[in-house]
């Protein structure tokens, strides 16, 4: 007769610990009637009984709010633009892009043409450097012809 007590004792502090675990690591979203945190308490004070009610009542199916993509959640947008705020927005955008598609940066300057027309009037490129040196390459042109 102890041998079943002591089993008996072993199965549930084996499934009380599963409920507890269970609860602890189940999403927020998933508890119903009360908070997760409420369970946990249930679970540890009432042993068998509250792990029996976090399996049947507490865990639900599926979590409560299906997940959203970051662009559809309105708490990660901000503020709502209105459409003539929101096509200034995008012309404002898709002008800084084409400035950005148009820039020429050191070295590239055979690689692209600017393709809206962009000039490169005003664009100083720096001539390469010698390897571990700050000294241009090539022949200066300051006027000095020491080395």
């Amino acid at each position: 007769m102890v041998r079943f007590v002591i089993i008996g004792i072993v199965i549930a502090v084996a499934f009380t610990l599963f409920a507890l675990v269970d609860a602890a690591m189940t999403d927020h979203n998933r508890a119903r009637g009360v908070p997760k945190s409420v369970w946990v308490v249930l679970i540890v004070l009432l042993p068998v009984i509250g792990g029996i009610l976090w399996f049947v009542i507490g865990k639900g199916d599926s979590a409560m709010v299906p997940p959203r993509a970051p662009d559809d959640d309105p708490r990660f947008t901000g503020t709502k633009l209105s459409s003539t705020e929101l096509n200034t927005h995008m012309a404002d955008l898709e002008k800084r892009l084409l400035e950005l598609d148009d820039e020429v940066f050191p070295g590239e300057a055979g690689k692209a043409k600017p393709a809206s027309g962009a000039t490169d009037a005003g664009r100083t490129e720096t001539p390469p450097t010698a390897p571990g040196t700050d000294e241009p390459k090539g022949p200066r042109t300051d006027g000095d012809t020491t080395p």
